[in-house]
């Protein structure tokens, strides 16, 4: 069974490089702050995100560092900030964006750092940067894992940050579609099984941001 790259980092952190255990949804729960950066022409070039991860998972990360007295700092978790990152690509960063219908792809992440921050939890933070600078009318994005394995959901109270934008444009997120019946009872009997819950859940439930500019 593949190893979720956000799983790797939990191995990492623990030194286990083990086949993975069975997949019960989700192990991980991300609070996310995203941003939308815009560059001098009033084209969007990257996507920011910040990832603050759940007590648990946090604490696999503390525990199997080096741990000084104090906070991990950056430059303590660089090595395991880079090797998990560069994991993410098989799952395209978790990063789904749009324009016009259109699936854009990004290049390599930059900037990319793992710290430990208030309350003994662990944050990721990177940049994706578009292949190709879009001038959008409307532009979407999504953060969410596939199957369900990494829970995703925007920071309660965060609004979505949009970095030198030109005057007038906005952003508006929209939470997830209630389930059906039967998909709800299929995501209930995957956590009591191990097994995912098919390869679509996390879209369904993720938020979605559209950007919108005159």
């Amino acid at each position: 069974m593949r190893l979720n790259g956000l799983a790797m980092l939990i191995c990492g952190a623990l030194g286990a490089f083990a086949a993975a255990p069975a997949r019960a949804h989700p192990h991980v729960w991300i609070s996310g702050r995203e941003a939308v950066v815009f560059n001098d022409r009033g084209e969007i070039v990257a996507l920011r995100h910040r990832w603050l991860f759940d007590d648990m998972y946090s604490a696999f990360v503390i525990e199997g560092a080096a741990k000084k007295k104090g906070r991990l700092t950056k430059e303590e978790l660089a090595p395991l900030a880079k090797s998990n990152v560069e994991d993410l690509a098989e799952f395209d960063y978790f990063t789904h964006a749009k324009v016009s219908g259109r699936k854009l792809a990004f290049g390599a992440p930059q900037d990319y750092a793992l710290e430990e921050v208030e309350n003994k939890r662990v944050e990721l933070s990177f940049t994706m940067p578009l292949d190709t600078p879009v001038s959008p009318k409307i532009f979407s994005f999504q953060v969410y894992d596939p199957t369900y394995f990494v829970a995703f959901e925007l920071a309660p109270g965060a609004s979505v940050e949009l970095v030198n934008a030109p005057h007038g444009c906005s952003s508006n997120v929209s939470g997830a579609k209630p389930l059906a019946a039967a998909e709800s009872k299929k995501l209930t009997e995957s956590f009591f099984s191990g097994l995912s819950p098919g390869a679509d859940f996390g879209v369904k439930l993720a938020a979605a941001v559209v950007v919108a500019c005159p």
